[in-house]
């Protein structure tokens, strides 16, 4: 295809990718990443949010030329992904951010867009980190139910074993993740430009993924499905549910629940290379308060974090008011929420 064609069809597929695109699943798994049609919307997907950042801009400004040229580079073999820049964000805890430039975050996004619908399905139910419909409020909710139903109503002590995975993104492994992706993935094409995209991070050799990229929200939960189907058919956890590297078991004998700590930190040792996090493993009464992802659940009422509740009363501005009353939606909050608007006035 000549240079002025392909350019009369990327301006033709631009105006298509403002309607729906949905990625056909009977055809070639890399021809669908690398079409023209995927990395367009994955474009208009990616950059949702974002168009008044500088280097977003600037993509967008050649944003079909941009396009073209990923497009033949992936199809040639030859893509590469480029430097990460890197920072710091506090949210609250310090996190070290890796960052990929906009034109290999669109085609992260465009890998997800068809990797996503393909991995999802095979996840439990109740993992509920960087999926749809699912989430921070879906995993509260859930917890909640798992309280109210494992102590009949309210009317029987029960515990909660909360536990997190000590650096997890960092200590992900890469032949461990890959071997993970070939039990879905047979593409040879699909699969080389996975092994670009993991291998272009490395915390320590062989291992790390970085946090920016939508892609390892994706295979960290395909990398810990592990962990979740060894839960549920091999201890056979009823009330488990995991957010990302934090999950929770529910039950009414606090000695089983603490018996569960070194067959599960056995298991993550051996079959993942990870380890449990020696000062975030608690097992707590449901009297007590359960804390999970920033809300503490009790019998009969759930409260904000003491910790997110500081925070929120720190940054509130009228600007970002209407997301922190959403927050306080799924709580009780109406003293936090009068205090913030006393504030305010």
């Amino acid at each position: 295809m000549r240079h002025s064609e392909a350019r009369q069809r990327a301006g033709k597929l631009r105006e298509e990718s403002n309607r729906s695109f949905r990625v056909p699943q009977d055809d070639g798994v890399f021809k669908n990443i690398v079409s023209l049609e995927n990395l367009f919307v994955a474009s208009r997907e990616f950059s949702k949010g974002k168009r008044k950042k500088r280097d977003v801009q600037q993509f967008e400004f050649n944003l079909e030329d941009e396009l073209l040229g990923l497009h033949e580079e992936l199809v040639a073999g030859r893509y590469k992904v480029r430097p990460y820049s890197s920072f710091y964000l506090s949210d609250p805890k310090l996190r070290h951010i890796h960052k990929a430039t906009v034109r290999d975050r669109v085609l992260f996004q465009a890998v997800f867009r068809v990797l996503y619908p393909i991995f999802n399905p095979s996840f439990i139910f109740d993992s509920y980190a960087s999926r749809a419909s699912k989430g921070t409020h879906a995993g509260v909710d859930r917890l909640e139910q798992f309280l109210i139903k494992a102590s009949k109503n309210n009317w029987e002590k029960v515990w909660a074993l909360k536990c997190d995975v000590s650096k997890f993104f960092d200590s992900i492994d890469h032949d461990i993740l890959l071997k993970l992706i070939e039990q879905k993935i047979s593409d040879t094409g699909t699969l080389k430009l996975i092994r670009v995209i993991i291998s272009s991070f490395e915390k320590l050799p062989g291992k790390g993924l970085p946090l920016g990229n939508v892609t390892s929200q994706l295979f960290a939960n395909l990398y810990l499905h592990e962990l979740d189907f060894y839960m549920k058919q091999r201890l056979r956890t009823k009330y488990y549910l995991r957010y990302c590297d934090d999950f929770i078991i529910v039950g009414s004998d606090a000695r089983y629940l603490f018996g569960l700590i070194p067959q599960v930190q056995s298991f993550l040792s051996e079959k993942l290379k990870l380890k449990l996090h020696p000062y975030k493993v608690s097992i707590r009464s449901y009297y007590q308060g359960i804390d999970f992802l920033g809300y503490v659940i009790r019998p009969y009422h759930r409260i904000l974090r003491t910790k997110t509740k500081h925070r929120m009363l720190r940054l509130v501005t009228e600007t970002n008011q209407p997301s922190y009353f959403g927050i306080l939606s799924h709580c009780a909050g109406h003293k936090i929420r009068e205090q913030i608007v006393s504030n305010r006035l």
